[in-house]
């Protein structure tokens, strides 16, 4: 009985930091930027991109192709960056989880 008492505490705990996260996550928003801010997005929680700021001069030079790495560098950075985010935010929601059989 007291091992089910304990099971059901240790899933209330996760989720209580489930919803932190959520709630954490949909609060979140990372910049990047690459090729020295000639191309600068800005990714939610959700790894949704929400801006994008393209600068003038990538126009300028009529490059294709670098306006399109630039734009890949920026997004996988951003990408990283959540997932960094996400990482740290999941450790530190999860120590204070109490697995221990002493309440």
């Amino acid at each position: 009985m007291k091992n089910l008492q304990h099971m059901q505490q240790i899933m209330k705990q996760v989720q209580q930091i489930q919803e932190q996260l959520q709630k954490q996550l949909d609060e979140l928003v990372v910049e990047a930027s690459a090729g020295g801010g000639m191309v600068t997005v800005k990714m939610n929680g959700q790894k949704h991109l929400v801006a994008v700021q393209v600068d003038p001069d990538v126009f300028a030079a009529k490059d294709l192709e670098m306006l399109q790495d630039l734009f890949l560098a920026a997004v996988n950075e951003a990408a990283r960056q959540v997932d960094e985010q996400l990482a740290s935010r999941v450790g530190s929601l999860a120590s204070g989880l109490n697995l221990s059989g002493s309440t």
